[in-house]
């Protein structure tokens, strides 16, 4: 194998048994969202030889479910566990997967993939997202050859592929997921103040939000819990600080939420 560039070490038995162990012309692709300093971002992996950005993915193996794979796989590749995640459409343009960028790209690693092998063949791709704590991952755990890093969604670029579309995709379905079910569980630290979790929404919706209103359609959706605490240090009023009711917000993301913003 040429020096050129690092592939996972059992590369050469998915060269050569891929289409025995995995579905063939499936994989999937999850978009990693992390709130930080009021800024939406997404988890990137970068393929350094290339300079592309690309999403966590993978295959999905003949006996695997689709949803199993998302989860294995954002295991694999990033080392985050137990997360919320949710299958949000089918990418699967007949180009998005054109032999010869695969053959390009492996040959940035110094591999000539022959021309009947299975990895050249058509692909469609599940996309997921997941929403993650951006204080509780460690980029440093991904387990990858490539590097991670957390990008501005407004400031994506240089992605392999039709990877860009597919945030972009994941960021609308989240929007509109905004109307029937509850967020922030997942983006925000346990203890969180009402003007927090309203940038919070304002931030992914790309809009001002009526405060008073923000606050009483929040907590009349019953999903939140007030303390008594406050967050202090700031030049104005000291606001109580809020958690997440986790009974009452599985229920929610079972059963829905109602209204719009």
């Amino acid at each position: 194998m040429s020096k050129k560039g690092t592939l996972p070490t059992n590369f050469k038995t998915v060269l050569e048994k891929g289409d025995k162990l995995y579905h063939p012309g499936i994989s999937v692709d999850c978009t990693i969202f992390g709130f930080h300093e009021n800024i939406l971002k997404v988890l990137l992996l970068k393929v350094k030889q290339s300079n592309k950005w690309a999403l966590p993915g993978g295959f999905i193996y003949k006996d695997e479910t689709i949803d199993k794979a998302a989860y294995r796989v954002l295991q694999e590749r990033t080392g985050v566990e137990n997360i919320f995640l949710q299958q949000f459409n089918a990418f699967g343009d007949p180009n998005r997967s054109d032999a010869t960028i695969h053959q390009n790209r492996y040959l940035e690693y110094g591999i000539k993939i022959p021309k009947d092998n299975w990895l050249l063949q058509r692909f469609v791709t599940i996309g997921f997202y997941a929403l993650i704590d951006f204080t509780e991952v460690d980029i440093n755990d991904a387990n990858t050859n490539e590097g991670a890093e957390w990008i501005d969604i407004k400031k994506l670029s240089n992605l392999m592929m039709d990877h860009e579309a597919i945030v972009l995709k994941a960021l609308e379905s989240l929007r509109t997921q905004l109307a029937y079910l509850p967020i922030g569980r997942n983006l925000l630290p346990k203890k969180f103040t009402m003007p927090e979790l309203q940038k919070l929404y304002e931030t992914i919706l790309d809009q001002k939000l009526d405060r008073r209103n923000f606050q009483r359609k929040m907590i009349g959706f019953g999903i939140l819990n007030k303390l008594t605490e406050t967050r202090k240090g700031g030049a104005h009023k000291a606001p109580f600080l809020y958690t997440f009711n986790d009974k009452k917000y599985q229920k929610a993301l079972k059963e829905g939420l109602y209204g719009s913003w």
